[in-house]
């Protein structure tokens, strides 16, 4: 058997047991996607300039709705739930190259 405690500001009797269990899993899932949002940028605006910053902004989250589909998507095992650096360190030592056919033409 598996005892559990956790504290939270709700009132006394405001709810069934397993309602206030379900709520604290889904606000330490939102905790964990805000420390992975941290690894991918959000933790560090790179410049003064606000327009510089926006554009960072936009990369990040892009990055973080990028990991949040490759976990539930893409990735088997361990890396479904493997914090940003663990896959980056995954990846290997060899650096990533894009090609792209040089008759390629936007649609």
């Amino acid at each position: 058997m598996r005892h559990q405690v956790f504290l939270r500001d709700t009132p006394y009797g405001a709810g069934s047991p397993q309602r206030r269990e379900v709520s604290h899993r889904a606000h330490a899932r939102a905790e964990d996607r805000i420390r992975c949002g941290k690894i991918t940028g959000l933790g560090r605006f790179p410049s003064r300039n606000f327009a510089l910053n926006t554009v960072w902004l936009e990369f990040a989250l892009t990055a973080i709705d990028l990991l949040a589909w490759a976990h539930s998507l893409l990735l088997e095992a361990e890396l479904a739930t493997a914090e940003p650096k663990k896959l980056i360190s995954r990846r290997g030592g060899r650096p990533l190259h894009l090609r792209i056919a040089a008759t390629w033409v936007e649609a």
